[in-house]
């Protein structure tokens, strides 16, 4: 085995870091725009962990599609270059490379328990800020919005005390300020 140095050339030992990243993609809403998109990512390989859709600007025909995925930097950055490339798509921004980016989620958690296990999950609701929107004797249906992570962690403690199902929008974003983002 030789103990020459490695050659500059030999970038194998080089490792990016997976990133996650969130994308605001601004599309022209017409038949077929989203499965473009999805299709994109689809054949490169590519992961969407979240994807929000909603039309944004009636007058201009424009939909705001919020993609949450995860790659090297690289591949992140083929990612937007290869968005822009797509014909209805109008901009592509990076939320989480802005340092205005704020990150939203909505879940709706459904809470089964009775006794002490109820009487817990509401004291934990009120800590996260959860508000009750349905409840039984047997039951609660919370709403909670924020970063995905409080969602995360809320479910995590709502788990031992009778989690039945959960239901989550994705991500959405927007920048700070007065300007279009």
């Amino acid at each position: 085995m030789s103990d020459s140095p490695a050659s500059a050339y030999d970038m194998s030992h080089v490792e990016e870091a997976d990133e996650r990243r969130t994308l605001a993609v601004i599309v022209d809403n017409e038949p077929g725009v989203l499965g473009r998109v999805v299709g994109l990512f689809s054949a490169r390989g590519y992961n969407i962990e979240s994807l929000t859709v909603a039309e944004v600007d009636r007058d201009r025909h424009r939909s705001r599609i919020t993609i949450v995925t995860a790659g090297t930097a690289h591949t992140l950055e083929q990612i937007e270059a290869q968005l822009l490339r797509l014909v209805p798509v109008a901009n592509v921004t990076d939320i989480t490379r802005s340092k205005r980016g704020i990150e939203r989620e909505l879940a709706l958690i459904k809470v089964a328990g009775e006794g002490d296990k109820r009487v817990e999950a509401l004291r934990i609701a009120e800590i996260f800020r959860a508000r009750v929107i349905d409840t039984t004797n047997k039951s609660f249906i919370f709403e909670l919005t924020g970063a995905s992570d409080k969602i995360d962690q809320f479910c995590a403690l709502m788990d031992p005390l009778g989690l039945v199902e959960v239901s989550r929008t994705g991500v959405l974003s927007i920048k700070r300020g007065a300007e279009k983002g």
